[in-house]
């Protein structure tokens, strides 16, 4: 199935909350727009983006630079709508995980993940996902569909409700930096993704730089360009196999989007030098892509493209048919790539009293039945057979 398709596919109900119109998520053109079908002056726009996205405000009465008959009139027709929050964990590291409830039930997760100079939300673009990579337990589920540019923004502005970040302070931010690496194949539903993207990097409003937005992909070779073109941000790439042979096994996409199409769409990404390289995510599998001979092989296969190495340790989850590698192991490998001139740091593992940490979102911390795992492995036979159509 094109990128297209499953966008038409798989795209959200109009579901409105109380029968009104969301405004979040409307492009600014959009917004202009609805103001003109209400009777409303075009630059009453410009004054909602401003309250929307810059002080986070969720009520018209609050909206003090519009006149109350505007306000009145604006909370009769529209909404300024947030997801339900239905569970909100913390781990004793400081990574914070919200599952979140949309309009028409749906639910996804994000993680804001504390540091020291800096903080990451990680955003989810589809409600389950597409893929079938086997060591990521979100690959386990069916997709139901994609998220709109409303769900998605509305998941960082959720967070900054939770972190008390409206307005955003100058310095410090807890919220600093975006990844698109929740659940979800984001150039899958790239339209909506953009979208969404294009509003948080916007400088009146919630105004995070591109440089700091990473989009991760499996390999959705056809939609690379475009990304990179329209929006230039980071680019992160799962590759997590060094051979066709290994990553058709445990990332079937690649059946696809084999590793030379993979590799010719990362040497070419625009805006690709030396000051800013593609992120390779590659997940640490005992005894499957972790011996000296794949990081050699690793490091011929990156030859050429400026470019840093992700080496994540695996996170288990309940089910999964793979171990984590030993910490020697890791460091073997990470040595061997580090000294052919790529960084490659460990990933720290951050959440993982919560099931928040990389591949385990949507996870339930209970040991899987003999029928749970033959409804597992229904799915990924049908969504392969999907993914090769």
């Amino acid at each position: 199935m094109s990128a297209s398709n499953h966008a038409a596919a798989f795209a959200l109900p109009a579901v409105d909350a109380d029968g009104r119109k969301n405004l979040v998520g409307l492009s600014r053109d959009e917004l202009e727009a609805e103001m003109l079908s209400a009777g409303l002056e075009k630059f009453r726009a410009r004054q909602l983006w401003h309250w929307i996205y810059h002080r986070g405000a969720t009520d018209f009465a609050v909206m003090t630079t519009l006149a109350k008959p505007v306000r009145e009139k604006l909370a009769e027709t529209y909404a300024v709508a947030r997801p339900t929050v239905v569970r909100d964990l913390k781990s004793v590291d400081g990574t914070r995980k919200w599952l979140l409830r949309m309009p028409d039930g749906q639910e996804v997760e994000s993680v804001h993940i504390p540091e020291e100079d800096r903080g990451t939300l990680c955003v989810s673009s589809q409600v389950g996902c597409t893929l079938t990579c086997r060591f990521c337990h979100t690959g386990t589920q069916r997709l139901v569909r994609n998220l709109d540019a409303s769900e998605i923004v509305a998941q960082v502005m959720l967070a900054r409700d939770a972190l008390g970040e409206w307005p955003a302070p100058p310095d410090g931010r807890m919220i600093s930096n975006i990844v698109m690496m929740g659940m979800g194949e984001p150039l899958f539903n790239y339209e909506n993704v953009a979208k969404a993207l294009k509003i948080v990097m916007d400088g009146d409003g919630i105004s995070i730089s591109k440089r700091r937005i990473t989009l991760s992909t499996s390999g959705v070779v056809p939609a690379m360009k475009r990304c990179g073109e329209e929006l230039n941000v980071n680019l992160a790439v799962s590759l997590h196999a060094v051979t066709d042979e290994l990553r058709d096994l445990i990332m079937p996409i690649n059946r696809k989007y084999p590793l030379k199409e993979l590799m010719d769409a990362c040497r070419t990404y625009p805006g690709l030098n030396n000051a800013r390289r593609i992120t390779f995510e590659y997940v640490m599998l005992k005894g499957v892509n972790d011996s000296p001979a794949d990081a050699r092989a690793l490091v011929k296969l990156l030859e050429g493209i400026p470019s840093k190495i992700n080496l994540i340790p695996f996170n288990p989850w309940p089910g999964a048919p793979y171990e984590r590698s030993t910490d020697r192991a890791i460091q073997v490998f990470g040595d061997i790539v580090n000294n052919a001139g790529y960084a490659s740091p460990v990933r720290t593992t951050r959440g993982e009293d919560i099931m928040a940490a990389c591949g385990q979102l949507k996870s339930a911390s209970v040991r899987l039945s003999a029928a749970d795992r033959a409804a597992i492995e229904k799915v990924l036979a049908e969504k392969d057979a999907a993914l090769a159509g």
